[in-house]
């Protein structure tokens, strides 16, 4: 592929064009990372809190975030498709990229309406932009070129420290200011990123333009009219392998946003008793991963070199499996993080176990999902070059379903009920409390009040038990009964006494629940209705059974994805004779030219 001269330009031996990608890519995961890591915490906010969420259950809450994530990815297939068919590689990520700009924006909109709208336009956006302006980063190079995974490794670490500002920074502007201030400041990184990469096309001439380009090589068009030959076919059957382990990986990685987002707000304790600060946000926790591939990219990149020029299996296949297993490991700490935080009641679990999990998880990311990127670039026939990207990124989304398909299944349905009592019988179960609310101008003030003088949730923690036949609630650390105030669903009372008897729960030995008791949104809304102490429900799960069901799922996710990564070992061999000698090339190409491999290939 014959490059123009302004594309040749090169910086820090790379060509300019990689750094207006990096730019550009940067500030889109900003944008993307910023609003998924406030994206779950948000959709389980509180309906009637001053700045509301969507008061979904937790369970709910990581369903529509592995929907919403996959299809972020699946998108991928028909915005490779548009590429290589009609508007070729860069228009693509141009239209992709102001879609993103419109669906940030409408996101940072406070209504229902458009926090859908929002997604939808964001989930097009990325579709176009990501699969094809990874494609790019592999145009820029030559064919067997030993820069390129190198320039997947500065591509990387630019996604990441996009990832890493994001969720610092919008994590905290949610957590200060509200969840559609966040949202807004998400949008604004996107702006940015279009902005660069409409200032750095000069960059990018002759990259990205094939078939919707005019300046496209003699190459490209023969490549894109013979068909495929059986060496060709071959790499496609081993990409298509690849694309299972992606699927694998991503499904047990991805639990950052959903599950593991959820739990460190939940089950971790994030006090750190600043004047400024008396908890970290749970939002904040999401850059550990980032921050992590910023420290220790090179670090792993260098790792593998010395890896290879020991002699050593340094394959990409390789390197997939190990990292598959080395982040499945991570899971580890967070069965002890679950220990710790069941071994009393209503315990939660030191942070350094979250700080443990995400090292090795990043660990494992660096040695797998740079090294498919550049494995696809290396085996995918041109005329096929963004479908396959675009493939990539749907088995990437796929993995992000089965993430939050597992992430769901984690969260137990709660147990429901109606409050019966009046607001005058529920108030002696409260303590007053400092709350922000709204008052009549529409603004964000601070009140020290019962929280049903201002339709607030508030909980109870109780004991359950079973008497005889019965079921009990009785307070946690108190004498008085709870059974009068509320209700129980009956669809669902003869399934609590079964776990409640099947785990002799009696008075000497209760379960526990926090009954949290919130009023309905509905009515909510309605200023007539403000602290009538009515229309409110109870929900609740079972602590001991939340708390093994989370255990089992960090146990299930090390078994499988630690087995799987062995069992691609032991296929290697098999695997590699399908790409026939593609990653040889960049050996051979060293060797023709003088060069020692640790001077330019940072690979992982």
């Amino acid at each position: 592929m014959s490059l123009d001269s302004s594309v040749k330009k090169e910086f820090m031996g790379h060509p300019m064009g990689l750094f207006i990608l990096f730019f550009t890519e940067m500030w889109e995961r900003f944008s993307y990372y910023g609003m998924r890591g406030i994206l779950t915490l948000y959709i389980a906010a509180s309906a009637t809190a001053a700045d509301p969420g969507l008061g979904w259950s937790s369970k709910d809450a990581i369903w529509l975030y592995g929907w919403y994530t996959m299809f972020v990815y699946v998108a991928s297939i028909p915005g490779g498709w548009i590429a290589d068919k009609f508007l070729g590689q860069k228009r693509t990520v141009m239209y992709g990229g102001i879609l993103l700009c419109i669906g940030h924006g409408v996101l940072a909109i406070p209504q229902d309406w458009a926090f859908f709208t929002g997604l939808a336009l964001i989930i097009l956006g990325v579709g176009g932009l990501k699969p094809n302006i990874s494609t790019m980063v592999g145009g820029l190079y030559e064919e067997g070129d030993i820069r390129r995974d190198s320039g997947f490794t500065i591509f990387y670490i630019g996604i990441n420290i996009g990832a890493f500002l994001a969720s610092i920074t919008v994590g905290l502007i949610a957590y200060y200011y509200g969840w559609h201030y966040g949202f807004g400041l998400a949008g604004i990184g996107m702006l940015l990123g279009q902005a660069v990469y409409i200032w750095g096309q000069k960059y990018l001439v002759g990259v990205g333009e094939f078939s919707g380009g005019s300046k496209v090589s003699a190459a490209e068009k023969e490549a894109a009219k013979r068909p495929l030959s059986k060496i060709e076919k071959d790499r496609i059957i081993v990409l298509l392998i690849s694309f299972l382990i992606v699927i694998v990986f991503w499904g047990a990685f991805e639990q950052a946003g959903g599950l593991m987002n959820l739990y460190t707000d939940m089950k971790i304790d994030r006090n750190i008793g600043l004047s400024w600060m008396q908890e970290i946000p749970a939002a904040v926790f999401q850059s550990l991963n980032a921050g992590y591939i910023i420290i220790f990219g090179t670090v792993i990149g260098g790792f593998w070199v010395w890896w290879k020029k020991k002699g050593r299996e340094s394959s990409s296949l390789f390197k997939m499996a190990v990292g598959t297993i080395i982040m499945g490991l991570g899971y580890v700490f967070m069965m002890f993080a679950s220990k710790e935080a069941s071994s009393e009641t209503f315990g939660k679990a030191a942070m350094f176990w979250i700080f443990l999990a995400y090292l090795f998880h990043t660990i494992g990311e660096l040695s797998t999902s740079p090294v498919s990127l550049s494995f696809i670039t290396k085996l995918a026939p041109l005329k096929y070059a963004s479908i396959m990207m675009g493939i990539y990124f749907a088995a990437t989304g796929f993995g992000n379903k089965l993430a939050g398909s597992i992430g769901e299944s984690s969260q137990l349905t709660p147990y429901a009920g109606e409050v019966v009592y009046e607001k005058e019988q529920l108030i002696p179960f409260m303590e007053m409390d400092t709350m922000k609310v709204k008052n009549q101008e529409n603004k964000v003030v601070e009140v020290i009040d019962f929280p049903i003088n201002e339709d607030k949730n508030f909980e109870i923690k109780s004991n359950v038990f079973l008497d005889g036949d019965v079921i009990q609630f009785t307070e946690f650390e108190g004498t008085r009964e709870l059974n009068s105030i509320f209700e129980l669903n009956e669809k669902r009372k003869e399934e609590l006494k079964s776990v409640l008897a099947d785990n002799d729960a009696t008075e000497g030995n209760p379960y526990h629940a926090r009954l949290v008791f919130e009023k309905d949104s509905d009515f909510a809304k309605e200023i007539e209705n403000k602290g009538d102490g009515k229309n409110y429900g109870v929900s609740f799960v079972l602590e001991e059974e939340q708390n093994e069901q989370e255990y089992n799922t960090f146990m299930w996710l090390t078994i499988f994805t630690v087995s799987f990564g062995l069992l691609l070992i032991l296929l290697i061999k098999r695997l590699k004779k399908l790409t026939h000698g593609a990653e040889d090339k960049e050996v051979e190409k060293l060797e023709q030219e003088g060069y020692e491999i640790a001077d330019t290939d940072i690979n992982n």
